[in-house]
């Protein structure tokens, strides 16, 4: 195991930590101005972007480490940010944030500020302790590889993934159909899927000291969010109501893990 600055990365969360709380309130302030709380959902790939540029100023680990994790962290939270930015354009306010303001009473801005805005501050800046820890490392060894390698099959499936949803969402001849055809064959989720193999690559390459190990919680709690928490219940919930083919498409794919289709499904 290499080596870390301990006291250099304190100071670097303490950084990050205030910076990830100026860019909620920024964004909040957006989201009222536009009165669309869903502003939020552009700001989750750009904070880590952010996060990782901040700390590749004051690290001072190994340069070739250093500049693979910030371009890794910056190029996945960009193409997030712009994709999730693009499609929520198109779209009405998410049903999820017309909810809690509904249910609020009185203040609903200080409710979907503390439940949505601040609470996904503080998830965004814990999932990112990987990229801050790995940023101090003084090497770059197998592990750091195996998670460059990880990191971009992650990437390309959820890149791809993505891409194929929105063709078939822009086909006319597609609305109240399910996509089972692409990357959907294998799993009802390749953009999630992917989404967890960036961030488990991210955590090896800050697996080269004993502190930057210590961070697993970080990638497992954004897999634990992808799978069973804001991501896939919710978004299943919604489809099963939407898509009358949607239960038979769960009989037969994989919930996340991309496997062959089951065989021996009847459809209804």
């Amino acid at each position: 195991m290499n080596s870390v600055d301990m006291n250099g990365v304190g100071a670097n969360l303490a950084i990050t930590a205030v910076v990830t709380l100026a860019g909620v309130l920024a964004t909040f302030a957006v989201a009222r101005l536009r009165k669309r709380y869903d502003t939020v959902d552009t700001f989750w790939g750009l904070g880590f972007a952010i996060i990782a540029l901040v700390t590749f100023a004051s690290s001072d680990g190994s340069t070739t480490l250093r500049v693979v994790v910030t371009v890794l962290t910056v190029v996945w939270g960009l193409r997030l940010a712009v994709h999730l930015q693009l499609r929520n354009r198109k779209l009405p306010e998410d049903p999820r944030y017309v909810d809690i303001v509904q249910r609020a009473g009185d203040h609903p801005g200080l409710r979907i500020f503390v439940t949505v805005y601040l609470f996904q501050g503080v998830v965004l800046w814990f999932v990112s302790l990987p990229v801050q820890f790995a940023e101090y490392s003084s090497g770059f060894g197998v592990t750091a590889w195996l998670g460059v390698a990880l990191w971009l099959a992650g990437f390309g499936f959820e890149t791809v993934g993505d891409e194929q949803l929105r063709r078939f969402k822009a086909g006319r001849d597609n609305t109240g159909k399910v996509l089972d055809t692409g990357l959907w064959r294998y799993t009802r989720h390749p953009n999630y899927f992917g989404d967890a193999c960036v961030w488990w690559g991210l955590y090896l390459l800050a697996c080269s000291t004993w502190p930057g190990a210590a961070t697993i919680l970080s990638p497992l709690a954004m897999t634990y969010t992808l799978t069973k928490g804001t991501g896939k219940p919710l978004l299943e919930k919604g489809m099963r109501k939407s898509r009358p083919g949607y239960a038979y498409y769960v009989e037969r794919t994989s919930g996340f893990f991309p496997l062959p289709p089951r065989k021996g499904v009847t459809p209804p």
